[in-house]
């Protein structure tokens, strides 16, 4: 039996699915196995994947039902007492899970290891950098507030925990890796390695590519989980729906810049700060910068904003 059981969900992930399973094969940690479930793909995910040969891979072909359902369906074939689950279009760094491994060897009473992320373009070129936050223990308060673990291709997960809580929500319509790590982080303790091992890759067919959808699926998400939350925690909504939409707006605000992009960063501007008027006293000048931003594109065209900001960049450091 392994000790590690790593599964992919992939559907039409011909562009990225061989490097992402390469960055599995070439771990420093080896005693794993690899379940790939192949969600009904039409492209030619399949193809590539057969094209690997080590006997420790191990494909499943599903009809296509969706990330959450494919990652459920690996589970249950899994054999491992670590679980670890990688989006097909992302990428591990070598030491990924002889770290987190690692860690939860040294630290018992953690039933869930993560590590940072940065993010990459369709090209695996880097294009910025994660939150590089490292809580552990009691982590829930602050994972209601704010998504540390960024992405559902990070943590380390024991086996036990994940099959008492049921593993992913398919219901919701994103953010199922949050509503995981939520329920997780009500009842276990985490346990982190502070070093870049993921890169995500954003496209601009991700579900983090379209803001709108990542809006709705974040709000459900957190409407769950306060519902379920002790009264304890109930005062910290509002702050967790301000740095939603402070996070959203960011998102919004990233290249290439649209009027249309504008607009709804301008929604989310007046919506965190309506959640937290604080912030514009607490950081009143990345706010000033954002603020910039936004009248930019509103006010320009997407070509002459472009120049303007090109200009004015030195004068503030990148707020992602």
């Amino acid at each position: 039996m392994p000790t590690i059981s790593v599964i992919i969900p992939a559907y039409n992930a011909e562009k990225t699915i061989q490097e992402t399973i390469e960055s599995v094969l070439n771990q420093t940690f080896q005693d794993f196995e690899l379940i790939i479930i192949n969600d009904g793909s039409t492209d030619k995910t399949g193809e590539i994947i057969s094209g690997f040969t080590d006997a420790r891979i191990q494909v499943f072909t599903v009809f296509n039902s969706g990330a959450p359902r494919s990652r459920n369906i690996g589970f249950a074939k899994s054999s491992a007492k670590y679980i670890a689950f990688l989006d097909a279009d992302d990428l591990w760094i070598a030491n990924k899970l002889e770290l987190q491994y690692k860690a939860l060897q040294q630290n018992p009473e953690a039933a869930v290891a993560y590590s940072w992320t940065d993010y990459i373009d369709e090209s695996s070129h880097f294009l910025y950098a994660g939150f590089h936050k490292s809580p552990e223990g009691d982590i829930y308060p602050l994972l209601l507030v704010k998504n540390y673990l960024e992405n559902g291709s990070n943590p380390l997960i024991a086996r036990q925990a994940l099959s008492e809580i049921g593993g992913f929500d398919e219901s919701l319509s994103g953010g199922q890796d949050w509503d995981l790590y939520l329920r997780l982080a009500a009842r276990y303790k985490f346990v982190a390695v502070p070093q870049v091992q993921i890169l995500y890759r954003l496209s601009p067919n991700s579900m983090s590519s379209n803001i709108l959808q990542q809006e709705s699926a974040c709000l459900l998400v957190l409407s769950k989980a306060f519902s379920n939350a002790p009264i304890s925690l109930q005062p910290i909504k509002k702050q967790s729906l301000s740095h939603l939409y402070f996070y959203l707006m960011l998102k919004a605000l990233q290249k290439p810049l649209t009027r249309q992009k504008g607009m709804i960063a301008a929604r989310y501007f007046r919506v965190a700060i309506y959640y937290d008027p604080g912030l514009l006293k607490r950081r009143s000048r990345l706010m000033s910068i954002l603020f910039v931003k936004i009248a930019a594109t509103l006010v320009l065209s997407p070509q002459t904003a472009k120049i303007f900001l090109n200009r004015v960049k030195h004068l503030w450091p990148d707020q992602t």
